[in-house]
């Protein structure tokens, strides 16, 4: 900044000290690994709303099925038991996994065309 009349002259604004800037960086380190450490022991395996991505997993191979059913014949063998056979031979893949009855659910829903049954604004 230039005064009139006083010359140029270098302001100097000190902030914290190399120390403290070192000393903050290594606690928010610290933390960070704290609380991911706490995040990874508890949804290692299981993501949370595994339950969700089970349904959802079914009822999505349920509703593919049925749209794509063009002679009327794999619904109905999905709705005997076909499901339930899918998930025992691990052919709903990693979703199925998660929750096979669920996936079950869903698929025998997304199967007979009814609406899933946590839509809404909450997705419950």
């Amino acid at each position: 900044m230039v005064l009139l009349g006083e010359g140029s002259a270098l302001a100097r604004h000190r902030g914290p000290s190399r120390l403290k800037l070192l000393t903050a960086g290594a606690m928010a380190a610290a933390l960070f690994v704290a609380g991911s450490t706490l995040v990874i022991a508890r949804y290692d395996d299981r993501p949370p709303g595994a339950d969700r991505i089970a349904y959802e997993g079914g009822y999505l191979t349920g509703t593919r099925v049925r749209q794509r059913d063009v002679r009327g014949d794999l619904v109905p063998e999905l709705l005997a038991g076909g499901c339930a056979r899918m998930a025992r031979e691990g052919l709903g893949g990693g979703r199925a996994a998660l929750d096979p009855d669920r996936w079950v659910a869903g698929c025998l829903d997304g199967a007979a065309g009814h609406p899933s049954w946590h839509q809404g604004l909450l997705g419950y």
